[in-house]
């Protein structure tokens, strides 16, 4: 009776009957890979393709003429927003749960995916970035094993980095912009590109997905170094030096001239949620529109890196630790204590002069991001004390009831903005104009997994239908 009674349970609750679906999914897969045995990601991605290929043929074939929605002349005038028109293998956004990698939430991922002390799970520390890039090009969890194959190749790709892209870096202004100078060492290091070389050899198109592989390890490889250096030129003395020994977060950290494993857990887990958030985001969909030409990964991913560099999105967090540091002075020049009545009243004060609230808020999300409470879990656990995210947590526990009062955001919950700032000034990395470098090396493995699918499954150049305000106000005017 009891069996029935919970298989009762789980059926009448959609979100345990997908948990349970996912589940045994994941079992299955698992199953499978064991009996795969310790495999490459090249490997893996090869048996993938054909089926892949024929699954999507096959969608098309047999459901290309159904509507998935209807475009409004609000969401044509603004900005697409919600337009269903991109396809997007690596990731899925749900307003009420969140983003899905690959299908599993964030806490699933911290669950399963391998992490630097060994198996899955949250005792043993946040998972590797490699085992998150493995889900997002196979959609399979790999092994421990598995994971330090990739680790290995990437540290060996790494060292592939053209020897011009150093010293163009090291002769740019320092007063540049970091984002600035990110965009122009991936460009510059282009020269290396494999898809470009086999594209102008006369490769066939049923190729282009081999080389684009290579490229899209090569730029996640290359990436760091690129990073460091412009971080070690800007704010210090120009010495990069590396770890290969640690998984690449870790090598990354020693890289920026950090050696806390405090913050090399950090590193793991910002990189790790940072990856990818579905398409639509405008990093994101830069890279699949440059792609979507055939430019290589490196050209793509520079698009990526230039949408990123916008101050609505990729500057985010540097204007949250700012405002939240705004709080902390000027409650210290009159000499009150920061506590809800007084963050209540500097909530106020903002929103009453016409100024958004940083970090809260959100396109898609109607609740709060998982990304913020990974990241919030993460400072109880490591920084409970911290006098900034003291006052994170007290702004977290007031705003949602002033934003929803105030009655003009959709979204009265914090984003993933709202906290990364506050981690990474702990550890004494407080160079914040440099912040977006580091979600751009992150959003590196989401974007470019992505391209791989688009040229492995042959998705053709983007090219949406404009119209002009005259076009729509006759449209209208007609119906």
């Amino acid at each position: 009776m009891m069996g029935i009674a919970v298989c009762r349970n789980i059926f009448l609750s959609p979100i345990n009957f997908t948990t349970m679906l996912s589940k045994i999914s994941f079992a299955s897969r698992t199953l499978a890979r064991n009996a795969r045995g310790v495999a490459t990601i090249q490997e893996v991605l090869k048996s993938q393709v054909p089926q892949k290929q024929a699954d999507l043929l096959a969608l098309k074939k047999e459901h290309g003429d159904k509507v998935l929605g209807e475009v409004t002349v609000d969401q044509c005038i603004g900005g697409a927003r919600g337009v269903k028109c991109m396809l997007w293998e690596t990731s899925n956004l749900d307003a009420e749960e969140g983003i899905r990698f690959r299908g599993h939430t964030i806490p699933d991922c911290q669950q399963i995916l391998p992490t630097f002390k060994g198996p899955a799970g949250p005792e043993n520390g946040e998972p590797l970035l490699e085992s998150l890039f493995w889900l997002l090009l196979t959609s399979e969890v790999p092994t421990k094993a598995e994971v330090d194959g990739l680790t290995a190749d990437l540290h060996k790709r790494a060292a592939s980095l053209p020897s011009h892209v150093v010293p163009l870096l090291n002769s740019l202004p320092k007063d540049m912009h970091p984002m600035t100078q990110f965009t122009i060492g991936l460009n510059a290091a282009q020269t290396g590109s494999a898809f470009a070389k086999a594209y102008q050899d006369g490769a066939p198109k049923t190729e282009y997905h081999e080389y684009v592989l290579e490229d899209v390890l090569n730029v996640v490889a290359q990436l760091p170094e690129i990073a460091a250096t412009i971080y070690r030129n800007v704010y210090f003395d120009g010495v990069v030096s590396k770890d290969t020994s640690l998984d690449y977060s870790g090598n990354f950290c020693r890289m920026l001239g950090y050696d806390d494993k405090g913050f090399d857990e950090l590193m793991r887990l910002y990189l790790c949620i940072h990856t990818d958030h579905e398409g639509g985001n405008a990093s994101a969909h830069a890279t699949h529109l440059v792609g979507s030409t055939l430019s290589d990964p490196y050209l793509a991913y520079a698009g990526g890196l230039n949408a990123l560099a916008g101050p609505l999105h990729g500057l985010a967090n540097q204007e949250v630790l700012g405002w939240i540091q705004g709080i902390q002075k000027q409650m210290a020049d009159e000499g009150k204590e920061v506590n809800a009545e007084t963050i209540t009243q500097f909530t106020w004060d903002t929103l009453n002069a016409k100024k958004v609230i940083p970090g809260y808020g959100h396109a898609v999300l109607r609740k709060t991001d998982p990304r913020y409470s990974c990241q919030r879990e993460f400072a109880l656990k490591h920084m409970p004390d911290d006098e900034l995210f003291k006052i994170v947590s007290t702004i977290y526990e007031v705003m949602p009831g002033i934003l929803t009062e105030h009655g003009k955001t959709k979204n009265p919950y914090p984003n993933v903005d709202s906290h990364s700032g506050v981690l990474l000034w702990h550890y004494g990395f407080t160079q914040f104009q440099y912040y977006t470098v580091l979600f751009g090396v992150s959003r590196a493995v989401g974007a470019l997994s992505q391209l791989y699918w688009d040229r492995a499954l042959g998705l053709p150049l983007e090219r949406p239908k404009s119209v002009t305000p005259e076009f729509i106000k006759k449209f209208c005017e007609s119906q």
